[in-house]
């Protein structure tokens, strides 16, 4: 079922009070002061460190839980995982929360929700680029947004852009791996991140509440701090704990990966479809897949395998799933992993062909 973009408004808008006005500037500092301090400085620099050596400074994530199962393996995982993503979850969530509490919905609604899916997933897609974090940081934004009124398609595209288009992991990957990897990330991730997320939101959307058309009462400016620490705790308290219990999970499974490189000589071109559900499932920071598969190229995976990780790796997890999971319904979540999952499959294809 289409999910459909809201015509049902007013005749005459309403005036935007100081109340509007301050909440926006709040957003819009979350953004920029908060992006500045955990992506976009960090990212200039390391930059700057790739195009000098070309060379990932850096152990794989997945090396932080060991070669065996273990409690004291995951939770070195967990650890390990957070120490890299803190800064980013933290804004996160204070942006998600003024979204929510802050940010005049109607005006959310215009901006995002297009009159047809693939607008809308552009739109998604493109605001995604700038924010440029992990699918499990982006979680929080992108169920924040669908609180709102945020149509299904657009919140996808956001939250599958913020990983698969993040124009710095781009210029990482240009900058250490062959020219193949970034072409085929750059091509799938369209697919993936504007295509899928159109296909979904068109056939499992359902319904967005509507926004009245008599306008409603918007909030005095003395109202605005109680209702954003509110939403921030609501927030934080429901999808934190949610994430590090998964995140734990994830160190428990991740040994069990050590040993993918080796499928490809056992099971042939199938090792790419169990690369690509496999790394769906498993969680990394932004940027995390590239020492994970320049260890594997190292020691002797095929570019299949590793072509399937360049996109199932950073554009979904399970703790990302749990996370948006009630926010979009789960037909939807999974429909997006089976996406995922075959643009994993395109992409390990789409290298074979082009190495």
């Amino acid at each position: 079922m289409t999910d459909p973009v809201l015509q049902t408004q007013s005749a005459v808008r309403p005036r935007w009070k100081p109340a509007d006005w301050l909440g926006l500037a709040v957003l819009f500092a979350f953004l920029v002061v908060g992006l500045s301090w955990s992506k976009w400085a960090p990212y200039w620099d390391r930059a700057w460190g790739l195009n000098e050596t070309s060379v990932w400074d850096g152990d794989s994530l997945l090396a932080s839980a060991g070669e065996t199962v273990s409690f004291a393996g995951a939770w070195n995982f967990t650890l390990t995982y957070f120490d890299a993503v803190w800064n980013a979850l933290v804004v996160a969530l204070l942006v998600a929360a003024a979204i929510d509490a802050l940010v005049r919905r109607d005006w959310l609604v215009r901006l995002m929700n297009r009159p047809s899916p693939i607008r809308q997933s552009v739109v998604g897609a493109s605001l995604s680029m700038p924010s440029m974090m992990c699918t499990c940081c982006a979680a929080p934004v992108t169920a924040g947004l669908r609180r709102s009124g945020v149509s299904t398609g657009a919140a996808l595209a956001y939250w599958i852009g913020n990983p698969l288009l993040n124009p710095a992991v781009l210029i990482f990957l240009a900058l250490v791996l062959p020219w193949q990897y970034v072409t085929t990330r750059a091509i799938v991730g369209v697919l993936v991140a504007v295509g899928a997320t159109a296909l979904i939101g068109r056939w499992f959307g359902g319904r967005t509440k509507e926004i009245p058309e008599e306008p409603t009462e918007q909030p005095a400016v003395a109202e605005l701090p109680g209702r954003f620490l509110r939403s921030l705790a609501r927030f934080t308290l429901v999808l934190v704990p949610e994430h590090l219990a998964m995140v734990f999970l994830m160190g428990l499974l991740s040994p069990w990966f050590a040993g993918i490189h080796g499928l490809e000589g056992r099971i042939g071109a199938l090792a790419i479809v169990i690369a690509a559900v496999v790394g769906m499932l498993l969680v990394i920071p932004t940027g995390g897949e590239i020492p994970i598969i320049t260890a594997l190229l190292a020691v002797g995976a095929s570019v299949g395998t590793t072509g399937a990780l360049l996109v199932a790796l950073p554009a979904l997890s399970i703790p990302s799933m749990v996370m948006v999971g009630k926010a979009f319904g789960w037909r939807a979540t999974v429909a997006t992993a089976t996406a995922v999952v075959l643009g994993g499959i395109l992409a390990g294809l789409l290298l074979l062909m082009l190495t």
